[in-house]
C-alpha cells in the first residue's frame, strides 16, 4: 500500500497560516511521520498563491516571488530532513528515492495566474523542480478561467497566452491540472494540450453538483486521454457541507471508476487546504488506510486500489520521461 497524494497545501499552511512546527513536527495534517504512517511513496506539495494577500503588495508580481520563497522552503526542508524525504522532479526519481527508504516530495503551484504573462517565468518553476501547475484557482487570470456558478463566466476559457502556457507545458514535459478551472478552460486545454491533464483535486459533479467537480462528459474525455483526477476530501466537493464521509468518498471513487475506468481514480486529499468540517472521517494524512479499506469493503481489488493509490499517477508521470531528462 503506497500511497501519492497529488494536492495538500502544507507548505501554505506552514508558510502563511501559522501552522506549528515543520514537515516533521507540527500541527499539519501531512507531516513526516503521518506520511510514514499511510505508506507515502510521494507527496505532492502545492506553493499556493492567494492573491488576496498581495494585492497591496505587488500582486500576482508578489505571489510569484512568494511562490518561489515556498519552493525554497520546501527544498529546505527536504535537506533538514533528508534521511526521510526527498525531492522528485520525475517517475524515476520516486522510484529511486523509494528503494532508499525515502518519500518524495514533489513541487507544484497552485494559481497559474503567478506568470502574469511572463512565459519566461515557467522556465525557471520548471527549472527549480516544479512538475505540476494548477493553471488557476478561483479568480480569472492570464491564463483563463475559473469554476463559477455563473454560466457566462463558466464556458469562458483559455485567454491567447494560456494557449501558450499549456502548449509550452506540454512540450517541457509538464503535468497540466484543470482542478478550478472552467469547464470552458477545460475544453480548450484538452484541445491544445491533451497528453499530460489532471485534475489533481477534483470530485464528481454526478454526485455533488459543485462547479468545481467534473461532469461524466469530463470524466470520459480526461480517461480517454490518459488522464486521471485526486479524490478530494473536502466536504462540499463530496456531497455535505460541513462533514468528510467515507461513505462518500468511496461513491466518488466508484463513480469515477463506473465513467473512466480503473485507470482513472486517483488521491488528492486538499489536506491543510480546508478546516471548518465538523466531522472528518479521515482527519489526517497517517489515517488514509480507512478509505483504503473502505473500498475494499465496497469490493474493489488489490490491483485496483494499488492503481488509486500511486499506480495511475506514476503512469502519467512516466509517459512525461522523455521530455524530462
Amino acid at each position: 500500500m503506497k500511497l501519492i497524494d497529488m494536492h495538500c497545501d502544507t507548505v501554505w499552511k506552514l508558510m502563511d497560516l501559522g501552522g506549528e512546527g515543520d514537515l516533521m513536527t507540527g500541527s499539519c495534517d501531512v507531516t513526516i511521520p503521518r506520511m510514514r504512517q499511510a505508506g507515502t511513496l510521494a507527496q505532492f506539495f502545492a506553493c499556493f498563491g492567494y492573491l488576496d494577500d498581495f494585492k497591496d503588495k505587488g500582486g500576482y508580481d508578489a505571489c510569484y516571488r512568494h511562490i518561489l520563497d515556498m519552493a525554497a522552503y520546501l527544498k529546505e526542508q527536504t535537506e533538514i530532513h533528508k534521511n526521510d524525504i526527498a525531492l522528485a522532479r520525475s517517475a524515476d526519481d520516486i522510484c529511486r528515492n523509494a528503494r532508499s527508504g525515502k518519500i518524495s516530495a514533489v513541487l507544484t503551484v497552485e494559481e497559474g495566474g503567478v506568470l502574469n504573462g511572463d512565459l519566461e517565468r515557467l522556465d525557471v518553476l520548471y527549472d527549480q523542480g516544479v512538475r505540476l501547475i494548477t493553471l488557476m484557482w478561483n479568480y480569472e487570470n492570464c491564463i483563463g478561467y475559473p469554476n463559477s456558478r455563473d454560466a457566462s463566466v463558466m464556458w469562458q476559457g483559455l485567454k491567447p497566452f494560456g494557449i501558450e502556457v499549456v502548449e509550452k507545458m506540454n512540450d517541457k514535459g509538464m503535468i497540466i491540472d484543470v482542478s478550478h478551472a472552467s469547464d470552458g478552460t477545460f475544453r480548450d486545454v484538452m484541445e491544445y494540450a491533451p497528453g499530460a491533464v489532471v485534475a489533481s483535486h477534483s470530485n464528481c459533479r454526478a454526485l455533488c453538483d459543485h462547479p468545481r467537480n467534473l461532469t461524466d462528459e469530463m470524466i470520459r474525455r480526461l480517461a480517454n486521454e490518459g488522464g486521471i483526477a485526486g479524490l478530494n476530501l473536502y466536504g462540499p466537493f463530496l456531497g455535505t457541507q460541513d462533514e468528510s464521509r467515507l461513505d462518500e468518498m468511496t461513491a466518488h471513487v466508484l463513480h469515477m471508476i463506473d465513467v473512466g475506468g480503473s485507470e482513472f481514480p486517483a488521491i488528492g486529499t486538499d489536506f491543510d487546504g480546508f478546516d471548518g468540517m465538523k466531522t472528518l472521517d479521515i482527519p489526517d494524512a497517517g489515517q488514509m488506510e480507512l478509505l483504503w479499506e473502505a473500498l475494499k469493503k465496497k469490493g474493489l481489488g488489490e490491483d485496483q486500489l494499488d492503481k488509486i493509490w500511486s499506480g495511475n499517477v506514476l503512469r502519467v508521470f512516466k509517459s512525461l520521461r522523455d521530455l524530462q531528462q
